[in-house]
């Protein structure tokens, strides 16, 4: 198994006599499983092979893989929740955080918003993006407020 670019920016995967263009890495099992079970499917969303860990990739294709998935799944820490309302089941929310200001958009908050322990809330939105609160209590009092209005 090789992993490379080519063209630039293209993800590609030699896999024993066949070649993949266009491979992206994705985890099957994020929330209840993390970096575990890390799928790599081609252009069309079919699945070409399934790692049980990262590592298995071998050494040489790793930090490839890591860079893909770093470019797929966003994290970022929150600092500060400017705002946060819910309609139809979304939760819309505009926060502040160590990448600056988001606006992202949550679905089913009982599924999305993960407490992880007690001072840890983890936030999926929509997209697939993880948004990390901790300490939850390092938040100022009004970014508690709001988040505590909702989750």
């Amino acid at each position: 198994m090789q992993l490379f670019y080519a063209p630039e920016g293209r993800l590609r995967l030699t896999l024993e006599d066949r070649s993949h263009l266009d491979v992206v890495p994705a985890w099957a099992a994020p929330r209840t499983h993390p970096d575990r079970y890390l799928s790599l499917l081609d252009s069309k969303g079919k699945e070409i092979l399934m790692l049980d860990r990262l590592e298995d990739a071998g050494a040489d294709n790793v930090e490839v893989l890591r860079q893909e998935l770093r470019r797929r799944y966003l994290y970022s820490q929150v600092r500060r929740v400017n705002a946060v309302r819910m309609e139809f089941g979304a939760t819309y929310w505009s926060v502040e955080t160590d990448r600056g200001h988001r606006d992202f958009v949550t679905q089913s908050l009982q599924e999305n918003a993960q407490w992880i322990d007690e001072e840890f809330l983890l936030l999926i939105d929509v997209e697939g993006n993880h948004y990390q609160v901790k300490p939850v209590s390092a938040l100022d009092p009004e970014s508690l407020r709001r988040l505590r209005s909702v989750v």
